[in-house]
């Protein structure tokens, strides 16, 4: 047996009984859940994140992410199975390794992979012979091979030989119910078939179900895809909603009427905009990197620009609303937003239009609070550090009834929309909730 086959096959063993090591890094949205996941399924976990506060709530058994109970996090503590860390150090000691961290965009929307090579570096420094290397974090196609790899490969050790490098593209749905990391089909990848086959071992343990994809390329394209495909389909019906309203028309009364066909047909529904770690920044990605071959992304782009005006024209609705049913200035009025999530029933902020509207109302003279059930203070963001500190406003009939308008950002389902009609002065509505509630009246507005 040559050493490409002992270093293959001494790991694939470790895999297959469950005594491989495994270190997660980035303990955020994706990396906490994956790396319960992972302990569950018998591995024992190491997670690594640079936020020493992080760490401090984990020791005290304390989930800051929604996917992950307090209960949960402290079984796997109380069994051995999950230990959290600043000392990446002890990456040495890990058999697999798995990169969750951040991939924003530039100001330029360009990709910001500074993240990820970083993490690369700091893996690079401890890399050992007989390691798997997987990234998790969203990117364009060749990033794993063209980056990751090479940032390793410069240790001199070698790929497909002396450590194995793989893509696996994370599926995270923060507040879904019926999905969860252990449920969610994983796509699969590797550099070479030896590769290849410690990612289906490896994920396979922890997953009810493993597509495996040609190359690393391939399985990038897939994330990219997924969320290029919600993106421009929200476009479209952001798009329809403007168009429709000036003709008289509902589109939600459209889309209702429309997927009542059995075939054919998938609703994606209107917003104020795109919030979250994927959908608003994903596409930019295949964009950026289809300069490389010049060739235009015009689908993309174009979806990009519709749902990135959204906040701007959901603000001048709420403008007009308060102009034609008011008689009062924006400039003039103060406005509760309502939401500040990004989507209804969690805390998740990450790309949120909340914040650009709140922004808007305020560039244009007005001011403007919130209320979030979820979101007790605006945290520090890149975009938007003058908001920091603010916090929710209790939504109670004397508080509501001090605006002059209510802006529906996020349809939270704990939030009592009877009540909120009755106190409200003016309501604008951009996620229909009051229509399906039943509750339409003539003071609630669609945005």
């Amino acid at each position: 047996m040559d050493a490409r086959s002992s270093t293959f096959e001494t790991l694939s063993k470790k895999i297959e009984a469950r005594t491989a090591r495994a270190g997660i890094i980035g303990l955020g949205y994706v990396g906490l859940p994956l790396a319960m996941a992972v302990a569950r399924s018998g591995f024992a976990v190491i997670g690594f994140d640079i936020d020493p506060k992080k760490i401090v709530a984990l020791d005290a058994r304390r989930s800051y992410i929604d996917a992950v109970t307090n209960e949960a996090l402290a079984a796997e503590i109380d069994a051995g199975r999950f230990s959290s860390t600043t000392d990446f150090a002890l990456l040495s000691d890990c058999d697999v390794i798995v990169i969750c961290v951040p991939t924003p965009l530039t100001k330029h929307r360009d990709p910001d992979l500074s993240f990820v090579e970083a993490t690369s570096r700091s893996i690079a420094a401890h890399l050992r012979p007989g390691q798997l290397i997987v990234l998790e974090s969203t990117t364009y196609p060749g990033t794993t091979d063209d980056i990751v790899k090479v940032i390793l490969e410069g240790t001199g050790l070698k790929s497909g030989s002396d450590f194995f490098v793989g893509f696996s593209p994370e599926r995270e749905d923060p507040g879904n119910q019926h999905y969860h990391t252990a449920t969610i089909p994983k796509v699969v990848a590797g550099d070479g078939t030896q590769a290849l086959s410690l990612m289906k071992s490896f994920y396979g343990a922890a997953v009810s179900t493993v597509v495996p994809v040609s190359s690393n390329a391939t399985a990038e394209a897939v994330k990219l895809t997924e969320n290029i495909f919600r993106s421009v389909n929200i476009a479209l019906v952001n798009e329809l909603k403007t168009v429709y309203a000036a003709m008289g028309i509902d589109v939600w009364e459209v889309i209702d009427a429309a997927k009542t066909k059995p075939f054919g047909f998938m609703p994606f529904y209107p917003g104020p905009g795109l919030g979250g770690h994927c959908i608003p920044i994903d596409p930019f990605y295949l964009t950026w990197k289809s300069r490389e071959y010049e060739l235009p992304t015009r689908f993309i782009e174009l979806a990009g620009e519709i749902n990135s005006a959204m906040p701007r024209h959901v603000v001048g609705k709420l403008a007009e609303a308060l102009d034609i049913r008011a008689g009062k200035a924006l400039s003039r009025s103060r406005v509760l937003v309502l939401g500040l999530a990004y989507k209804k029933n969690v805390a998740d902020i990450r790309e949120s239009p909340s914040l650009r509207l709140i922004e808007i109302i305020e560039e244009r003279g007005g001011k403007a609070d919130y209320h979030d059930p979820f979101v007790a203070e605006i945290p520090s963001t890149r975009e938007y550090q003058a908001l920091k500190g603010r916090k929710s406003v209790d939504l109670t009939p004397e508080a509501i009834a001090e605006y002059d308008a209510v802006l529906i950002a996020t349809d939270h389902d704990m939030i009592d929309y009877a009540a909120l009609s009755k106190s409200g002065k003016l309501i604008v509505d951009t996620r229909n909730v009051f229509s399906r509630l039943g509750l339409a009246a003539d003071h609630v507005i669609k945005a």
